[in-house]
């Protein structure tokens, strides 16, 4: 792991987004709560938020942090795109106040609310997939603040 003991302790804000793409019909039965497993979206924002909390047991160089929020949030997208997909975008802001940033905090958790929503809806819809998982925005520490798009 890198040495950030000399680092100073700044607030931390990241936020990353993914999407997934699904038939019209399955984003119809989480809309209407027919999805046998439960609430997906409900499940997700939990996952998500575990996912956020468990970051340095999955990625093998992340600091353990003390996160001071998590929240993940959906905005579903039912025009379906021209493969006939509709989607749900899955944004995840993370804050701590360290020595290190929460940006693999942030992409951890809409990764793991993403593929929870796949798990929960596998059932109905196997060809459900997902994809633009990247990071937003960033704050705090050296670095300074990133915002995708404007690098």
């Amino acid at each position: 792991m890198v040495d950030v003991s000399s680092k100073a302790s700044t607030e931390r804000v990241a936020t990353a987004q993914a999407r997934v793409f699904l038939k019209p019909e399955t984003l119809e039965k989480i809309q209407r709560g027919k999805i046998a497993k439960g609430d997906v979206l409900a499940v997700a924002q939990v996952a998500g938020v575990m996912g956020a909390k468990r970051t340095p047991d999955l990625i093998p160089m992340c600091h353990p942090l003390l996160l001071t929020s998590v929240d993940i949030g959906f905005k579903e997208e039912p025009q379906p795109d021209q493969q006939g997909r509709c989607s749900i975008m899955v944004t995840a802001t993370v804050k701590t106040s360290g020595q290190t940033g929460v940006e693999m905090e942030a992409m951890t958790a809409v990764s793991v609310a993403v593929l929870t929503i796949y798990d929960m809806c596998k059932a109905v819809e196997k060809g459900i997939s997902f994809g633009d998982i990247y990071l937003l925005t960033k704050s705090g520490g050296k670095s300074g603040t990133y915002e995708r798009g404007k690098e």
